[in-house]
């Protein structure tokens, strides 16, 4: 990836010598001003994470690489702006900034990125450049950075035994830079905080089982209790069936299409002319993507796949100096994802002229997730964009929350909507981070700017050959197979935490960070367990009494025995690769589920949109909440809870209207995209 660079014009040697003296006395005060604290330093607001964990020392690095994040000049205006675009009223509705002008406007001034920089170098750090205007990365060894922002860098170790590092207070900067900081990446390696389960930051379930019989009669009906104590706790193998996929694993494009009520009106209603993207961390195999389509489009079908790497890619990983990148989260370790993203976006949108596969290293600190996003955003090149990566808000930090904000701020005004899977552990989303059974949601899923995407069941229908199956109303349920997810210390013999991990639910409940955005209203968005803004718990960057932010926003199918056909494969040749694991009875092809499978999906529907209607829909949950209240049954299937088994995430119930399990409902496609 190329870099732009940022130069400092230094004096001329020419200068007087007088002058010459004045900036090495200069250079030499801010050193000292770094070092003894003679300056009034301020606390960078939400830069540390609270934590119970025991501290075991201080932390010691020859080298780590921070990022410090810079804040958008003309804040108020940048809102005031945001505002416009998305008022039907306002003279300014949809006319999206264009490529550029994003910086142009609202890039720090030179002078304000300038101090930043004399400040660090200043404190002994080293710079390094940086594709966007909003970034300053710098390195150096951790004594270096704990001194340059007054802030004591300790290690730590959880109750699974698992060991980290972060930083104990406040990162500080001077008074006189500190006003347009927003925060500093890289003082904390809990971003990515996993043992040896390479699936955990993946929003995905697949089912442990093999299927078993011929085309026309393998499905079988939808798992009992026994069954899934069977397959889940005694390690058994279960043969189970689904859909019309090859080998009956899951369903195709063909009955995904006509559950949704997608509509007949030729390439325009398929993403004709419309770049979709995927975020990812994880190489995959383009044959693969090519066996798939061609199963189901046909030979003559190429898909329009487009790679580019951010920091080198998960194969060559340019890792920031002191993060790590291991290969175990790196290569092909998330294979199973990268193929289910771009697949799922491929079964309704398969006249996209690009799906444009973004692909960074998997880190531990979250430096090149940032980039990952920075560069979707300073490209402006994809028009819907879907991301299944992400970790608790808990375990993300508030300071990282709001960079990926004004990334996110970014992508709203130039007209581009992004999607995040919501999680697969119902209202518990740190468990599949292991670290902890708290309540709390996904990031980046719970931004305000990103549609937050969570997961429902089809329960007992299973269309089973049939090519076109009517919507079966009544049946789509929220997902939390049995209703095992739940906070119950006993549940047929596990927890109901072991459930939540091990055979899902769909993520959802309000944000630890964010207060409640402005389109977030109808019946159900005030409820019974709406929580308000406390400035530590409850949605901390709000005022103090403001209604948090609740997701999801929207759901789709996302369980594992309700789900698609995917085709991965793997071998000794692509390292660390989750497919490669993978029997099956029709060699490549499995079923799956989770949230991953249901962002991609909601993000190729307004892709189909924009191609629809010939413009960005920009963030898409504006439109989505004004139909909603519009004519809610007209463009959504309502998921009520009503005489129905599954009825709740693990903790939040699904009831009429809107719901912390399954949010304003699942699309009907042909409203959704033609507007009728």
């Amino acid at each position: 990836m190329s870099k732009s660079r940022y130069s400092i014009r230094w004096l001329r040697a020419s200068l007087m010598g007088a002058v010459a003296l004045l900036v090495a006395v200069a250079a030499m005060s801010s050193q000292a001003l770094a070092r003894t604290g003679a300056s009034t330093f301020t606390p960078l607001p939400g830069s540390v994470t609270k934590t119970s964990d025991r501290a075991t020392g201080t932390y010691h690095a020859p080298a780590m690489s921070v990022e410090v994040v810079l804040k958008a000049s003309h804040g108020a205006a940048l809102q005031r702006l945001l505002g416009n675009l998305y008022d039907a009223k306002s003279s300014e509705y949809q006319h999206w900034l264009s490529s550029g002008s994003f910086d142009r406007q609202f890039a720090p001034s030179r002078t304000e990125r300038a101090a930043v920089i004399r400040y660090l170098r200043a404190s002994g750090l080293s710079l390094k450049s940086s594709d966007s205007p909003f970034l300053v990365r710098a390195t150096g060894s951790s004594a270096t950075v704990s001194t340059a922002f007054r802030s004591d860098i300790l290690t730590y170790r959880d109750r699974r035994g698992m060991s980290y590092f972060s930083n104990a207070t406040a990162a500080e900067l001077p008074a006189g830079i500190a006003h347009g900081v927003l925060g500093v990446l890289g003082l904390s390696n809990t971003v990515r905080l996993e043992s040896s389960n390479t699936l955990k930051r993946v929003n995905n379930v697949m089912p442990n089982h093999s299927r078993g019989g011929s085309p026309s009669n393998c499905e079988t009906p939808y798992p009992s209790v026994n069954t899934l104590i069977d397959l889940y706790v005694n390690n058994e193998t279960l043969s189970f069936g689904y859909g019309a996929g090859p080998g009956c694993n899951g369903l195709t494009p063909s009955q995904t299409n006509s559950i949704y009520d997608a509509p007949d009106v030729g390439p325009r209603g398929k993403g004709e002319g419309v770049n979709l993207a995927v975020f990812e961390l994880s190489a995959y195999q383009e044959s693969d993507i090519d066996t798939w389509a061609h199963t189901f489009y046909g030979r003559g079908y190429n898909p329009p796949l487009e790679n580019i790497n951010v920091d080198g890619g998960p194969l060559n990983p340019r890792c920031p100096t002191g993060d790590t990148c291991p290969p175990t989260w790196n290569y092909y370790a998330g294979d199973i994802e990268v193929d289910a993203d771009i697949e799922n976006q491929l079964s309704v949108a398969p006249d996209a002229r690009h799906i444009i596969v973004y692909n960074a290293p998997n880190d531990e600190t979250g430096q090149t997730e940032l980039d990952e996003y920075t560069a979707i955003a300073q490209q402006d090149t994809a028009d819907s964009v879907s991301s299944s990566w992400g970790l608790c808000e808990n375990d993300a930090g508030a300071s990282y929350a709001e960079a990926e904000n004004q990334v996110f701020e970014q992508m709203a005004a130039q007209g581009q909507s992004v999607f995040g899977s919501a999680g697969d552990t119902g209202a518990f989303d740190c468990i599949r981070d292991g670290t902890g059974n708290r309540v709390n949601v996904d990031d980046p899923s719970s931004q305000p700017w990103v549609t937050s995407v969570g997961g429902t069941t089809f329960d007992g229908f299973n269309p089973g050959q049939n090519a076109n199956p009517s919507y079966p109303r009544g049946e789509e349920m929220v997902w939390n197979v049995d209703n095992l997810c739940n906070e119950s210390a006993d549940e047929y013999g596990q927890t109901g935490y072991f459930w939540c991990t091990a055979s899902g639910a769909g993520g959802g409940g309000s944000s630890q960070f964010w207060g409640r955005p402005y389109y977030q209203q109808g019946p159900g968005v005030q409820n019974r367990d709406t929580v308000y803004g406390n400035g530590s718990t409850n949605c901390s960057l709000a005022r103090v009494g403001t209604p948090c932010r609740e997701v999801p926003d929207v759901s789709a199918d996302a369980d594992e025995f309700t789900g698609y056909a995917e085709y991965c494969t793997g071998s000794s040749a692509t390292l660390y690769s989750v497919c490669a694991t993978i029997s099956s009875n029709a060699p490549g092809w499995f079923e799956i589920g989770g949230t991953s499978l249901s962002s991609p999906l909601w993000s190729a529907i307004i892709g189909d949109r924009d191609g629809y209607t010939g413009h960005r829909t920009g963030s898409a949950s504006a439109l989505l909440y004004a139909m909603f209240n519009q004519n809610d049954s007209r463009y959504f299937h309502d998921i009520t809870g009503i005489d129905q088994f599954m009825n709740n995430n693990g903790l939040y119930p699904t009831t009429p209207f809107y719901d912390m399990a399954t949010g304003i409902g699942t699309p009907i496609m042909s409203s959704i995209i033609t507007g009728s």
